[in-house]
């Protein structure tokens, strides 16, 4: 038997399968194996208790159709040594996971000179310490996602895959309907082990005698007769039976409470309604009690609409001069962007939410005098749209819509008809509970429903949009390869057409089963070669309506999403159409109408200073410490973009606006934006290099100064998501908004701030947290492979990148989309760990007729 089972096994075995696909391999060998040896013992078992009933024929006919399945069904491979190219990628891949340690160690070890002012020649070996310590932790962090991962997908495999036995396949088409789930079959009886061998996760029902003797360690001294006469005997005996009867009764208890509790979760978790309402209850307090958050940022857009307004209506209004200050004037935008008609309308903060905002700040002012109610308005609409983001986002990751397609069969019990390629096991109420509960606590997130600025807008929608990535990510389908078993096999292939279909693995909900012996928690899923899966019509709806605010909302969405544009359909060519038709159509139609705005002068472009908040910074820094080490000809070159000695002294380690002149009329003109030119803005480079070359420590003290904080967990936020609750624009500068629960707005702010403040336990509430632990994912994926995951999870690292650039250094609302997706992606990684499904491109064996399972 072993020498024919090793030449079918070099015969059959030529299918060649990726490292990735290991896990699955080792699985199913694994499976087979256990089935193999639990049927035999339980064959052998039945045999001996029912010698009468059962000839001895039968018992070597069911002994060696066990042994033919189990060798038809063990998973042979080979192995080949790793060739240099495996080496040079596990090499780079490792080393980028390190430096992703690195820099998250150095923005810990550098935070204490940082947050002191000293700078970098003030680093000393408590900092050193730090550093290795956080390098400790980190890279510990991710060798525990990557060990654990490869434990669960088969870590003590070969080395290098390279051919494998195909996974066992059923007889099925592509979509399939379940009967009624079958009776449990009495402990008693046999199972066929034939058919626990065939499913995919096989199901074998072992039986084995009971040792009916009396326990060696249990034995009966007392005699009736002579009752023991010591009472000591009886106290023991009688507490530790009221012990014992306690904690039953307290393990009973603790079981229905968790049984229930369990039951609520997922009750009120079960589709995106319900979550949506849970949502507005547990918030409901946000609105009645704050009304709304803002800032600066939207009384600009009401004063661009406004003056926009007067001149569409024939009001004479200033607008190029150097005693005007117009709404241009306040960001700034340098003069010559300015069109020679006169414009007002900008694009600093996306035109499109502008004249939102701004237009209902009008209407609100022509129907109550004051702009009050407009911004209550748009807060409660805010509000309603985040809980409708967080809980369709919510339902994707927890409930997996796309899963199956329920209904009921003509005897009322539940059928399912369809199962998407690649799904998974729906999240329990453990992580559903934990979800939630960021959702619902946490004041990132308790915040932002009403704080009117671009940010928050974004974050929402990116939530939203992430969950609709999700699940075009789950309903993947690779494409398959057929190849036949033997050249018999492949010629009647050939004269014949074959609908190939493969068995994967799948849990779900207790209704849904299949016959075969599977358990009621587990189908056979199938995948067809041919066929693409049809993408779910509000799924495409939703994406474009999503990827519209996100690009209305934030300038820098277009660059995010023409990168995953890109990675997109690399990882799924199959679906590039509708890659091309969510995501490129939208962003050309929106873009590309700002961008001939601008050029037709219609608007005013966000000027290209915003973007350059890493360079003024260095300069700042260089002409505040050492202002000597400034070569001359670079001086020259700055001369017409910056006075340096205002920008020395509007230097701010933490925030670029001072040096870039934003603000009301009394601030420093560092940036000449009345006189600057583009000719004059293209020596900024040049001119930076060469302070960079003369003082590199100064220069990189002022390019840590501004960027440690995002990667920093014990840096407090430099601008909490609190600032917008309690600043000035909502407690003073406002005609009844801040009138209204003054005292307990600021209470709540500060309650806020107070919690932030708290070692360890803080850190739930600072957006660095979020952050740190995102790019430690991010980094253990890229470990493990996990290319189509990495594909759609690339914008979380384009966000970090413009966290970078952005003009202040640890400003929460630039880490909030981030945060709002962090809860969800720690559980699509242990769902992908759980039961891997970005599965590379496989080839697998046609079904014949001689691999249909035994029914």
């Amino acid at each position: 038997m072993a020498r024919e089972h090793s030449s079918d096994s070099r015969t059959s075995a030529t299918t060649p399968i990726s490292k990735a696909d290991a896990s699955d391999v080792r699985a199913a060998s694994g499976a087979s194996a256990a089935a193999t040896t639990s049927a035999t013992k339980g064959t052998a078992t039945s045999a001996s208790a029912n010698t009468a009933a059962a000839p001895t024929s039968a018992l070597a006919d069911t002994t060696a159709d066990t042994s033919a399945t189990a060798t038809r069904t063990t998973t042979d491979f080979h192995t080949s040594r790793p060739t240099f190219a495996h080496r040079c990628g596990t090499f780079f891949r490792w080393l980028i996971v390190t430096l992703a340690c690195v820099w998250i160690s150095w923005c810990a070890a550098i935070g204490p000179i940082m947050r002191s002012d000293a700078g970098l020649a003030a680093f000393g070996w408590t900092n050193a310490l730090l550093f290795v310590i956080m390098f400790t932790c980190t890279f510990g962090f991710v060798l525990l996602l990557v060990y654990t991962a490869h434990r669960r997908e088969g870590m003590f495999r070969p080395h290098n895959l390279t051919h494998i036995h195909p996974i066992h396949p059923i007889p099925t088409s592509p979509t399939f309907t379940t009967a009624p789930i079958p009776p449990t079959p009495h402990p008693s009886s046999t199972t066929n082990t034939t058919d626990s061998i065939v499913s995919s996760t096989p199901i074998v029902d072992s039986t084995s005698t009971v040792d009916n003797h009396t326990d060696i360690h249990t034995t009966s001294t007392t005699d009736s007769t002579n009752p023991p006469t010591d009472p000591t005997i009886h106290s023991v005996s009688h507490n530790r039976a009221s012990t014992s009867s306690v904690i039953h009764r307290f393990h009973n208890a603790a079981h229905r409470f968790t049984t229930a509790a369990s039951h609520v979760i997922m009750t009120t978790t079960s589709n995106w309604k319900r979550i949506w309402l849970v949502l507005i209850v547990c918030w409901l307090w946000i609105p009645t009690t704050l009304l709304a958050a803002f800032g600066a940022d939207i009384y600009s857009q009401a004063r661009e609409f406004a003056w926009a307004w007067n001149q569409w209506t024939g009001v004479e209004q200033p607008y190029i001069g150097f005693f005007s200050f117009v709404p241009m004037d306040i960001y700034p935008t340098a003069h010559y962007m300015w069109p020679s008609s006169p414009t007002y309308l900008t694009d600093q903060h996306n035109i499109v939410l502008t004249v939102f905002y701004g237009g209902a700040l009008a209407i609100s002012r022509y129907l109550t005098g004051s702009n009050d109610a407009g911004l209550v308005v748009l807060a409660a609409l805010q509000w309603l749209f985040a809980g409708f983001c967080c809980a369709s986002a919510a339902n994707r990751f927890f409930n997996m819509p796309w899963l199956t397609r329920r209904a009921n069969s003509t005897d009322g019990s539940p059928t399912v008809t369809s199962v998407a390629p690649y799904p998974g096991t729906p999240a329990g109420p453990c992580a559903r509970l934990l979800v939630m509960i960021v959702f619902i606590c946490c004041p990132l997130v308790l915040f932002s429903t009403i704080s009117l600025t671009k940010s928050p807008l974004f974050a929402f929608t990116f939530t939203w949009w992430f969950g609709l990535m999700y699940e075009l990510y789950m309903t993947h389908s690779p494409r398959l390869k057929s190849r036949s078993r033997t050249s018999n096999t492949h010629a009647s292939a050939q004269a014949t057409p074959v609908d190939t279909t493969f068995a994967f693995p799948t849990r779900l909900s207790t209704s849904a089963a299949i016959h075969n012996d599977v358990s009621t928690s587990n189908v056979i899923h199938t995948i067809h070669t041919t066929n693409t899966p049809r993408t779910r019509r509000v799924t495409i709806a939703a994406l474009v309506v999503s990827v519209c605010i996100m690009l209305i909302s934030a300038k820098y969405a277009w660059y995010i999403l023409a990168a995953q544009l890109v990675f997109s359909i690399l990882a799924d060519r199959r679906r590039w159409k509708l890659y091309l038709c969510t995501l490129f159509l939208p962003t050309l139609l929106i873009h590309g109408s700002i961008s001939a705005l601008i050029a037709s002068g219609a608007i005013i472009s966000g000027d290209a200073i915003e973007s350059r908040g890493i360079q003024i910074q260095m300069i700042a820094r260089v002409a505040r410490d050492n202002p000597d080490a400034i070569p001359a000809d670079a001086r020259t070159k700055l001369a017409p973009i910056f006075n340096l000695d205002q920008m020395a002294q509007a230097y701010r380690p933490q925030d670029a606006d001072p040096v870039k002149s934003s603000g009301i009329q009394s601030k420093k003109v560092s940036y000449r934006w009345r006189s600057v030119t583009p000719e004059d803005m293209d020596n900024l480079n040049k001119a930076w290099l060469e302070i960079v070359r003369a003082d590199p420590l100064s220069a990189f003290n002022g390019l840590f100064a501004k960027s440690y904080g995002y990667f920093d967990i014990f840096d407090p936020a430099y601008v909490p998501m609190s600032y917008y609750l309690d600043n000035d624009y909502v407690q003073q500068t406002n005609t009844w908004i801040k009138y209204y629960n003054h005292g307990w707005r600021s209470h709540v702010a500060d309650f806020a701030r107070g919690w932030s403040s708290i070692p360890v336990l803080g850190w739930f509430t600072h957006g660095n947290f979020y952050v740190t632990f995102t790019l430690l994912i991010g980094a253990a994926e890229l470990a493990l492979k996990r290319w189509r995951a990495l594909s759609w999870h690339m914008p979380l690292l384009l966000l970090m990148g413009v966290m970078i650039t952005a003009p202040a250094n640890n400003f929460e609302r630039h880490m909030l989309p981030i945060a709002f997706v962090f809860g969800f992606l720690c559980l699509m990684f242990h769902r992908d760990t759980c039961r891997r499904v970005d599965v590379p491109e496989r080839t697998m064996e046609p079904i014949t007729a001689h691999d249909t399972p035994r029914s």
